[in-house]
């Protein structure tokens, strides 16, 4: 028994399960590389303002989730929550968006944190591919992301999800909703914390999960009666595009997704086989962010998809990823003069991009070809005393059982022909 634990509310990601973790980020990463945008890592604390103004005061978020702490120099920090304020404030201090081609497109990987109640699905420290695209206002870009998620889903095998979308409206038409909004809520009986979200940011209250709340909100002013005639139009080709190119998604005026940022566009990925932690991603289009932390008027756009949730969405399918094997060939030597001639092999074939391993630990036969079975090879590479005296080794299929003996300087041909 070890004597430490991973904290509550986390992993450790340890093989075999790592290598669809690693797979699921990949089949994410695939399509936005496709699609002119840059990697981008930053790093895994911040300042706290940077999250208290770009992510919302009144978001659970900020004011119940975030590990936030004081540094001995007396700095203020916080472990990232969310992935698009770090990434939109390095673009700023790099100042990307002034090198003339916008938007400044840009995707990251990465480990998240938030002090949740730990649940299948939602743990405190968690895995994200996103991808931002900031500076430009088009419904084209909001579209792009959207199709761009689905696809990645898609070549997973996943088909069980569903895209939700709403349009959240902007600075001309929000205000006049909110208010709206504001006086139906003022008329509800709801506890106090509730109360104190209807006078600092309404919408939020749209995203309660409680069932007590959410019968109170039927009859609740809809967003998309108080959009003006540029956000309708915006939202419409939005829609457009997306049916244009076989994307199919729900209207949902109710989504307004948990961060303070969020303009117009904004959407959900679902998946049903999840219960309650239903959510794999999601995004939207957030105008005024780049204001909101200092910088000049940056409309952009990005979206998260959770590594973890969508690597639970795969086994609510029953999806099994085709991965990859880890070793292809491994080599057993019997004897000193074999384990020298044998790591030499084993390092001419990884040099030529075979995935090999070799039994270390100077093991017997038995227990080296049980070492060659675990690893999962196709082929095992044995040599003892008196095939090297007849200058060969041993190639020994581990499906079939077959072997037969190869000369030392033709084994890396012998093994790429029978990989092939």
């Amino acid at each position: 028994m070890s004597t430490f634990q991973a904290p509550k509310g986390t992993y450790d990601l340890i093989p075999p399960d790592s290598a669809k973790y690693l797979a699921v980020r990949e089949a994410i990463a695939a399509p936005l590389k496709n699609s002119g945008y840059g990697y981008i890592e930053t790093p895994g604390f911040e300042n706290v303002e940077l999250f208290s103004r770009g992510v919302g005061e009144s978001t659970d978020i900020v004011s119940k989730e975030m590990y936030a702490f004081e540094t001995k120099g007396g700095d203020k920090l916080a472990l990232r929550p969310e992935g698009t304020a770090s990434v939109l404030r390095a673009a700023l201090e790099a100042n990307l968006h002034k090198l003339g081609n916008l938007p400044v497109k840009l995707w990251y990987s990465g480990s998240y944190y938030r002090y949740e109640r730990p649940q299948k699905g939602r743990y405190r420290h968690f895995s994200q591919v996103g991808a931002e695209a900031i500076g430009a206002e088009d419904p084209a870009l909001d579209a792009e992301l959207i199709i761009l998620a689905d696809q990645a889903y898609r070549s997973l095998g996943l088909s069980q999800f569903r895209i939700l979308l709403n349009s959240l409206g902007d600075k001309e038409c929000r205000p006049v909703y909110r208010d709206a909004l504001q006086g139906f809520l003022r008329g509800l009986e709801l506890d106090e914390d509730t109360r104190r979200r209807v006078e600092i940011n309404p919408l939020r209250v749209l995203d309660d999960k409680r069932a007590v709340v959410q019968k109170q909100l039927v009859g609740a002013p809809l967003l998309r009666d108080y959009l003006c005639d540029a956000c309708k139009a915006y939202h419409e080709e939005v829609r457009e595009l997306l049916t244009g190119a076989g994307v199919a998604y729900q209207d949902d005026e109710k989504l307004v997704r948990g961060l303070d940022y969020y303009t117009r566009t904004t959407f959900e990925f679902v998946h049903d086989g999840l219960g309650s932690q239903s959510a794999v991603g999601g995004g939207g289009r957030y105008d005024g962010l780049s204001e909101m932390i200092g910088g000049p008027a940056l409309p952009s756009v990005g979206w998260a998809l959770g590594v973890d949730r969508t690597v639970l969405a795969l086994e609510a399918e029953g999806i099994e990823l085709e991965l990859p094997a880890t070793t292809s060939v491994f080599a057993v030597p019997l004897g000193e003069e074999a384990r020298r001639v044998l790591f030499g092999l084993v390092t001419q074939l990884r040099r030529a991009g075979v995935a090999t391993d070799f039994s270390y630990g100077g093991k017997g036969l038995k227990g080296a070809m049980k070492s060659a079975n675990r690893s999962g090879a196709r082929y095992a590479l044995v040599a003892g005393e008196r095939d090297l005296a007849e200058g060969v080794v041993q190639l020994k299929d581990m499906q079939s059982g077959e072997q037969s003996p190869v000369a030392l300087d033709a084994v890396l041909d012998a093994v790429r022909e029978r990989l092939a």
